[in-house]
């Protein structure tokens, strides 16, 4: 009975410190927990009307083609910079004969151990010394890749009406699990989607993308063909549905040698998108791809006058308006190029699926612009089985051959990233560190509204919120003491404001020693969060695909949240004369190091079970997933956490029990050597006692040393 009286005590306790919901309903504000979401959609809307207005106002031939060399140089700069290539070392491991064809197994290195499981599908027809034209195939988001049954179908058909097929798996999929478990036949981190985003988080951050890396596999792939002689390099077609189709779209655009593409299931266009489903998985979001000005139209427009054939369902989770929109557009450029019937749109009504209408219209578009005649119709085929489609010896390349991944991958480059020399003047650096996080300087202006005031003992709780960045509020309590009050304490925790607000907690330990607390809920958390968009990318109970969001439109989630820490402090500390101290746990202390960095008037920073660096967070084969959401994608080229430590000096800067990437304290050493940048640099401004690195392990002790901080 007593523990059900103070559960329901606490809950009413929790309910009454609620600013904008529960008690204090505000109907305005009823969407407020998907405001992180809706923050970046709607910057992306803006860029995205701009670029519909840019399409509108082309006019000429000569201005689309302006406009194709542009999407060229901006695809290779929003995608990374390819690595060198280098010998494919490919090698037939198995020849598979059958009745009317025969396949070639094949594992070639796309870059060096880089293994690549591939097929290829040679009709039996095929007379020696000839050529045919040759079909690459993308394998959408399944987890045997191309053996799927719905794949082997089109495969299938494709070979017995005359065209050499190449299927290779992506990475994350088929024989190529990067995270795969001998012990469960499966990936520790979940489906196809979770295999591209867990490494491709580490990829943006270090500067790359996932979608550099499953391109440039299909560039490899091209290579590997023209090595061939069976085949026709004029005649090189490439499909894929679903993830397929992202991939198809991607190689087609930045492959010239790739002459009739023909996506499916994929193509809509980013505003249709950002209403509907959000971003997907990481390989389909280019950084800063959306504030360019890129959109899927572009993956087509490039291409032309190029045959392409755009593949939809009208019950499509990829928004068939969108994919309606796209084809207006790029029916334009190909009108301006007087080669209408090299482009079209064929739908059919069904879900995200492959239908027999489509699949026709498909084999008869590579029959008419691959020169090779004869009947669309899909014809039923014997699928082949587990054995006689497997390329390793035991079906995963990890057990195989073991091998590089992306993550091995990335983490090789982000050790070749030099690192700031000591005496650099970081501070210095701000200007490019905002524009790498995508940092937009806070109005000097506010509103805050009251919403109401709770009485405690030597104490008294404010209810407040105020304007954020974009369209949404921040709420924040304020914990007044009953005696005056000299310093104020931001009080930053990543599950809310009101998780340390009950009597006994940190927040009324904090208020008790003189400090006016401000303990707000950021977006995405508290009130703001977290919403209702998870993604397919949904990975220990963080959502990928809001940081996607963001990375698209050059944000960070950390940025906005620096932006609105300094907005909080400004509405209340009016006075110079007044210090600010401030206190971040966790996945919040990336936001404070950053907000820290750019507001000099915040005087002592305390981060407590702190991410130890972005670098860390790339290097780790197994991370936390929840650190990602105060990661700034490309941030490693140009600074990292302990960079924006380093900037604080001479200020006082209190780091208590530094995380390793999977949430386990972080060894001395390791420690050490992260911060010595910030060491040194302390050190240079004789004040190098005002760098504080502690490890504890009780409450108690942790009061003591946050005591000592706060005098």
């Amino acid at each position: 009975m007593a523990l059900n009286v103070w559960l329901t005590s606490a809950a009413g306790a929790q309910e009454a410190l609620e600013v904008i919901s529960g008690k204090s309903h505000w109907l305005q504000h009823t969407d407020a927990k998907n405001s992180l979401y809706h923050h970046f959609a709607d910057e992306a809307f803006g860029y995205l009307k701009d670029r519909r207005q840019q399409i509108a106002d082309i006019k000429s031939l000569s201005q689309w083609q302006e406009r194709q060399k542009w999407i060229k140089e901006s695809l290779l700069e929003v995608v990374g910079t390819f690595p060198k290539r280098t010998p494919l070392d490919a090698k037939v491991v198995k020849t598979l004969e059958k009745e009317n064809f025969r396949v070639e197994h094949i594992i070639f290195e796309s870059q060096p151990r880089f293994f690549v499981t591939s097929s290829l599908f040679i009709p039996g027809s095929l007379k020696e010394n000839e050529r045919a034209p040759v079909i690459i195939y993308c394998s959408g988001h399944s987890e045997n890749g191309y053996r799927s049954q719905v794949y082997q179908r089109v495969i299938l058909n494709l070979v017995k009406k005359g065209f050499i097929v190449f299927a290779f798996d992506p990475v994350g999929q088929g024989e190529r699990l990067e995270y795969f478990d001998p012990a469960t036949n499966k990936s520790r981190v979940g489906g196809p989607t979770s295999e591209h985003s867990y490494p491709g988080a580490q990829a943006f951050i270090s500067g790359a993308s996932q979608a550099q890396f499953m391109i440039w596999d299909g560039l490899r792939a091209v290579d590997y063909l023209l090595t061939r002689k069976e085949v026709d390099p004029d005649r090189i077609g490439i499909t894929g549905r679903s993830g397929g189709g992202t991939q198809a779209s991607y190689i087609a655009a930045m492959d010239d040698r790739i002459y009739a593409a023909a996506p499916e299931c994929y193509i809509t266009n980013f505003t249709r998108l950002l209403q509907s489903i959000g971003p997907q998985d990481a390989e389909q979001n280019f950084p800063s791809g959306v504030r360019k000005g890129l959109d899927h139209g572009d993956l087509l427009m490039v291409r032309a006058p190029k045959p392409t054939l755009m593949i939809t369902t009208t019950r499509d989770m990829f928004s068939i308006q969108g994919a309606r929109e796209t084809a207006e557009e790029v029916r334009r450029i190909y009108g301006a190029y007087k080669n209408e019937d090299a482009f079209g749109m064929i739908e059919d009504d069904a879900p995200h699926a492959s239908t027999k209408k489509n699949r026709e219209a498909m084999y008869a578009f590579f029959q008419k612009h691959l020169q090779n005649p004869g009947d669309p119709a899909d014809e039923d085929v014997a699928i082949l089985t587990e054995d006689e489609i497997r390329v390793t010896t035991t079906g995963q390349v990890s057990t195989s051959l073991s091998g590089e991944t992306v993550h091995t991958l990335t983490a090789a480059h982000v050790r070749n990233i030099r690192a700031l020399p000591a005496e650099t003047n970081y501070s210095g650096n701000m200007a490019e560190v905002k524009r790498v996080c995508g940092y937009k300087e806070p109005s000097p202006e506010f509103r805050r509204v009251f919403t109401g005031r709770i009485q405690r003992e030597g104490y008294t709780i404010e209810k407040y919120f105020l304007p954020g960045e974009g369209n949404y509020v921040i709420p924040y309590l304020a914990f007044t003491p009953a005696t005056p009050w000299r310093k104020i304490l931001l009080y930053l925790h990543p599950s809310g404001k009101s998780v340390e607000a009950l009597p006994g907690g940190e927040i009324e330990w904090f208020v008790k020693k003189g400090f006016l607390v401000l303990a707000p809920d950021l977006a995405g958390m508290g009130e703001l969060g977290a919403g209702d968009f998870q993604g397919d990318a949904y990975i220990d109970g963080m959502s990928h695909n809001i940081w996607y969001s963001a990375i698209l439109v050059g944000r960070s989630i950390a940025g906005v949240h620096a932006a609105d820490i300094i907005r909080i402090l400004n509405s209340v500390a009016t006075n110079p004369a007044t210090p600010i101290y401030a206190l971040a746990r966790k996945e919040l202390t990336p936001a404070l190091l950053h907000a820290a960095a750019f507001h000099p008037r915040i005087e002592k920073v305390a981060l407590v079970d702190a991410l130890l660096s972005y670098r860390s967070l790339t290097l780790a084969p197994a991370y936390q997933s929840s650190f990602i959401i105060g990661a700034v994608a490309g941030s490693l080229p140009v600074y990292d956490l302990p960079t924006l430590a380093a900037s604080l000096a001479p200020r006082k800067l209190l780091i208590i029990n530094a995380q390793e990437a999977n949430g386990q304290q972080a060894s001395d050493p390791a420690i050490e050597e992260a911060y010595a940048p910030a060491r040194n640099t302390y050190n240079q401004n004789h004040s190098g006692q005002m760098l504080i690195i502690s490890s504890t392990h009780s409450r108690e002790h942790l009061r003591n040393v946050l005591a000592e901080w706060a005098q």
